[in-house]
């Protein structure tokens, strides 16, 4: 019986005992506490079902949910893997309805929930398992003296099949925005986007990004810097990058990389590069007086001017060249450790631990000395060690870091006290 209240069920199967002799309405109302609009209800569905509808009716939808065959779930699928294989885009389910739209691959486009919930299932995460133990990750964390900033880049299709790429640089702290907009992702426009972040922001001191080839110019080679990592060791900037494969990482740009499309791409219609940069400026004049959550009511113009960065300026930014040396200084790489205790950096596998497998360790490469060192830390109410350092040898010279780069006043941050 589903119904919650016994009484209820009484009183109908009195009302149907009360049909079936043919008892008149009037007759029935004096027997049993209810209205008239209740009685009429329950006769004609006594009518219609018989004594077994005096239960509750069932909990059951009269109308099913759109049923999809298996081969337009596959073809969702077949969308998503290829848009992983590509080198440039995005995989979210927003880019999966897109192509399936542009290229009209199903009948009937499935709603974005039903996308989602493939997506899920397909990526392992239909059903919940056991609570995964919580591993501790290393994130950078500074006081308000150190820019600690974000970058990262996002794409979207023009009118016409053309990319635009829109590049970036967030200060973790204020949330003071660079953004630059280039026709494609290479080095030379990840460097150019970089040198006017240090003009906007502040010369930045820890600049945290992904493992993207624009930003990591990686070759075929080990221990080989490309030039965006030249770049910023020139101007005293320490890279760290995040785990491959986990952008959640990088949060904070991320969402503006987010906030950016829903705010200005998907309100403009843009037919070119330059039109794009010709109406940006609306959504910078916007973003200065939007207000992250994460800033308690301030607008991100409240917040950056209280703040106090040494610039770049105009000069300083044009010694950039094609060839640039290895400048000293530091570049760090979180890493997970796999199954059988290893991570990989610039093309090279290092032995951490099998003990530690599955957990985070921040690697530091430290040009000056030519080292490369170990942390970690097992949780957050635990210490930061020191697990390991190797001479770690560059082939080519190192260059000096300029006096106007440095630090003035300030001795080198000590890893162990920021992870």
């Amino acid at each position: 019986m589903n119904e919650k209240n016994p009484d209820e069920i009484h009183y109908r199967r009195q009302a149907f005992k009360l049909f079936d002799k043919g008892k008149s309405t009037a007759h029935i109302l004096k027997k049993i506490p209810r209205s008239r609009s209740w009685l009429f209800k329950w006769k004609r569905r006594f009518q219609q079902g018989g004594w077994e509808t005096a239960d509750s009716l069932s909990k059951t939808a009269k109308h099913l949910p759109h049923q999809y065959d298996p081969e337009t779930r596959k073809t969702v699928l077949r969308v998503r893997q290829r848009l992983e294989k590509q080198k440039v885009g995005l995989v979210g389910w927003r880019a999966v309805v897109t192509e399936l739209r542009r290229h009209r691959l199903v009948k009937h486009l499935p709603s974005v929930s039903t996308i989602k919930r493939w997506l899920k299932e397909a990526a392992g995460g239909g059903a919940k398992g056991p609570a995964e133990k919580k591993i501790y990750y290393p994130a950078g964390r500074f006081d308000d003296e150190i820019l600690f900033a974000s970058v990262d880049w996002i794409a979207r299709y023009i009118t016409g099949g053309a990319k635009v790429f829109v590049f970036h640089t967030v200060d973790l702290q204020t949330h003071a925005l660079s953004q630059s907009i280039a026709p494609n992702k290479n080095t030379s426009a990840a460097c150019a986007h970089l040198v006017q972040s240090l003009r906007e922001l502040g010369v930045i001191d820890f600049l945290q990004l992904d493992n993207d080839a624009a930003f990591t110019g990686l070759g075929k080679k080990e221990r080989l810097f490309g030039h965006f990592v030249r770049v910023a060791l020139y101007f005293g900037v320490e890279l760290i990058f995040i785990p491959p494969g986990e952008p959640k990482r990088n949060a904070v740009v991320e969402r503006v990389n987010g906030l950016w499309a829903r705010a200005f791409w998907d309100k403009n219609h843009c037919a070119s590069v330059n039109e794009v940069r010709r109406k940006s400026g609306k959504f910078m004049a916007w973003y200065w007086e939007y207000a992250p959550p994460s800033l308690a009511g301030q607008t991100v113009r409240q917040a950056d001017r209280h703040t106090k960065h040494r610039k770049l300026t105009v000069k300083q930014g044009a010694q950039v060249t094609d060839t640039l040396p290895v400048t000293e200084g530091r570049i760090h790489y979180i890493r997970r450790v796999d199954d059988v205790g290893v991570i990989e950096i610039l093309k090279e596998k290092f032995k951490v631990s099998k003990s530690l497998r599955g957990q985070y360790v921040w690697a530091t490469v430290d040009l000056r000395k030519q080292s490369l060192s170990f942390f970690y830390r097992r949780s957050a109410k635990s210490r930061a060690m020191k697990l390991k350092e190797f001479a770690y040898e560059i082939e080519e010279p190192i260059a000096n870091l300029q006096p106007c780069y440095k630090r003035h006043g300030r001795t080198r941050v000590n890893i162990r006290e920021i992870i």
